[in-house]
């Protein structure tokens, strides 16, 4: 497993990256319709996605606070559920893992 202070500062970049995707998108979704019947329907459905992808980048946004507040609190690496180590590999495809493998099925 890598170590924690090169998660630490992946996790801490990628979350910069979604913070600044989640601002472009809530920018996106606060601009003005268009005054065209069906060119409004393809904003409306647009705005649809970009809702979906936004929701999403916030879940994401979660799990890395959490998984940087478990490296502060030095539980990193452990199972949130049952207090097992998350396999290295495990972590290493899903940094912000917090179940092992048996919890998380």
């Amino acid at each position: 497993m890598p170590q924690l202070d090169t998660i630490k500062t992946r996790q801490e970049a990628h979350l910069a990256e979604l913070n600044s995707e989640t601002a472009d998108i809530d920018h996106q979704l606060r601009q003005p319709y268009a005054k065209d019947d069906e060119e409004r329907a393809q904003e409306t459905e647009g705005d649809e996605v970009l809702e979906g992808l936004g929701n999403q980048a916030l879940r994401e946004i979660a799990g890395i606070e959490a998984a940087l507040a478990r490296i502060e609190a030095g539980t990193y690496g452990e199972c949130t559920q049952c207090s097992k180590d998350i396999s290295p590999a495990r972590l290493e495809a899903m940094p912000a893992a917090a179940l092992c493998i048996d919890c998380a099925d």
